[in-house]
């Protein structure tokens, strides 16, 4: 665990950042007095919940047919 003024936090901010990233504790001090601290974020948990969309979205029965000879032509650039 590390110890910097406030000064040397506003200078280091950048520096201080990343030894945080990387797991470290920063302890902000104003005269002396331990004030604030830096600390490592823990990553955002996704949290998925199957069949959330159900009832909402539609696929056609046809959604996998083969395209129409004229909209085929377009996407092949003929």
């Amino acid at each position: 665990m590390q110890t910097v003024n406030i000064h040397n936090a506003k200078t280091n901010f950048s520096k201080l950042v990343g030894a945080a990233a990387g797991g470290e504790d920063i302890i902000i001090a104003k005269a002396g007095k331990p004030t604030a601290m830096l600390v490592p974020m823990e990553p955002a948990r996704l949290t998925r919940t199957f069949g959330r969309l159900k009832g909402k979205l539609h696929i056609a029965n046809d959604f996998d047919a083969p395209l129409p000879d004229d909209i085929l032509a377009s996407f092949e650039g003929r």
